[in-house]
């Protein structure tokens, strides 16, 4: 089983390589094995729009059945939050969603969901892992049960609860959603016809594709060609939001096709929950997360907490209570409003309502907080392919020893998750593998365009 292995975000392999039918079943039951060790009843099952998705989201369900459990399959695939907001919702013991997130195309994977309808957090998947190894039971249609779900008019009357709908109602404005081709396509127009707004959202890549119209559906600049080239042409307040695959994270694309990146999208969010409608709580942020959220947080008064690099980490912070809000580099921004989970399609609602409760644009209302705090923000990361894993722990260890890059003095070295240089006028520079993939992560915010640009050039020599 040593070829099974849980990552930041559950286990994510390429499909018929070691994401297999056999795998899923054998992870399945080490899931049903847990779960009726816990004196389980109930667990609910999802999956996205990525390759025979829903075939391996209905042989999980199948084991899970055959353990004894109440299963509930979803009958069309769903957005990873939706798939959360149904274990809390039909009052489950836990989830599955058969999804890659936002890797690439060829991977699929198996993320599980606490009752709390969060991702599970560490000690629960070491639990699991554990179990890995037992055969999966047969499953017998005569005995063992299946039974579909829907909760999107739940969901949507969920979010109507927590949103200042007296504002999202008085706005006449465009919101585009480009979701990537992924599981979130439609859902934020269906809150808007169901929620009876006036706002025109005009969807990008609605049509569920496998392929994910050519990229990788991770909401970052290299994949939103098309979301900025039609962001051009629009001015003033109008934005996109970008979900990825499950629409668990988020990215945006302001008018005049500029991007708007996760860190900014924290900071506006942050500011926006505290001062316009009043909320307090620890801010948690990942180990990648831009200085200015860090800094806006001091500014507030709040308490600021960081983690490892995955959200189950902020998950287990927001079951402990008191966050406020809890976020990671890659775009996954979860609220204590809602259920301890990331989740796109409520954030992209509540970027809305900050522009109109603000009456500012998004980048408006960042210019402000960087002007606030005295830092101004520029990010870029590069995801390097290496040849092995074995390559990557090298480099890893290789830049345990910093050096000065770009000009740039070292004045030191974190090692929570990775290696991180810390420069003298507050930027940084992080190494970290993948979770998810045997890929690199470098990762860099200085205060200028030009200093990312050049810092990365020469980390990324350094990698060879």
């Amino acid at each position: 089983m040593a070829s099974i292995k849980f990552g930041t975000d559950g286990w994510r392999d390429v499909i018929g390589a070691n994401f297999t039918f056999d795998n899923v079943a054998k992870v399945a039951q080490a899931y049903a094995d847990y779960l009726n060790s816990q004196g389980a009843k109930r667990v609910v099952v999802g999956y996205d729009t990525r390759f025979q998705a829903g075939k391996f989201a209905e042989r999980a369900a199948q084991v899970l059945a055959a353990g004894g459990l109440e299963v509930l399959l979803s009958k069309s695939h769903v957005p990873t939050p939706v798939l959360s907001f149904a274990v809390w919702h039909l009052k489950a013991d836990g989830g599955v969603m058969i999804t890659a997130s936002h890797n690439p195309p060829e991977y699929l994977g198996f993320k599980i969901k606490g009752s709390y309808g969060g991702a599970a957090v560490p000690a629960l998947v070491a639990e699991v892992e554990k179990k890995l190894g037992a055969e999966p039971r047969a499953f017998d249609p005569a005995r063992h049960k299946l039974e579909r779900f829907d909760v999107r008019k739940p969901y949507y009357d969920h979010l109507m609860g927590l949103l200042d709908m007296d504002a999202l109602r008085a706005y006449e404005g465009v919101l585009y959603h480009d979701s990537m081709g992924g599981a979130g396509g439609g859902w934020i127009a269906g809150f808007a016809k169901h929620a009876g707004l006036k706002l025109e959202v005009r969807g990008l890549h609605e049509v569920p594709d496998p392929m994910f119209y050519g990229v990788n559906p991770e909401p970052i600049p290299a994949n939103q060609f098309t979301v900025m080239t039609v962001l051009k042409a629009e001015e003033g307040r109008t934005f996109a939001a970008v979900t990825d695959g499950d629409a668990d994270r988020i990215g945006a694309v302001l008018a005049g096709g500029a991007n708007f990146n996760s860190h900014q999208i924290f900071a506006v969010l942050l500011k926006h929950l505290a001062l316009h409608r009043g909320l307090k709580g620890r801010v948690v942020k990942t180990f990648s997360v831009s200085r200015v959220v860090e800094l806006l947080a001091q500014k507030l008064g709040v308490e600021v907490q960081t983690t490892p690099i995955g959200f189950k980490y902020i998950t287990d912070e927001m079951l402990k209570g008191g966050v406020l809000i809890g976020g990671e580099e890659s775009g996954g921004i979860g609220v204590s409003l809602h259920l301890p989970e990331r989740d796109g399609i409520f954030n992209a609602l509540l970027l809305l309502e900050a522009v109109v409760k603000s009456g500012k644009g998004l980048g408006e209302q960042f210019a402000e907080i960087e002007a606030e705090v005295g830092f101004k923000h520029s990010y870029d990361r590069l995801d390097l392919h290496l040849p092995s894993m074995e390559h990557i722990r090298a480099v890893v260890e290789k830049v345990s020893s910093p050096r000065p890059v770009a000009g740039q003095k070292v004045v030191g070295v974190d090692t929570l998750d990775g290696v991180k240089w810390l420069f003298e006028d507050g930027g940084w520079l992080l190494f970290r593998a993948s979770g998810t993939e045997p890929v690199l992560r470098v990762y860099c915010e200085m205060q200028s365009p030009e200093l990312v640009k050049s810092v990365l050039a020469e980390a990324k020599k350094l990698v060879g």
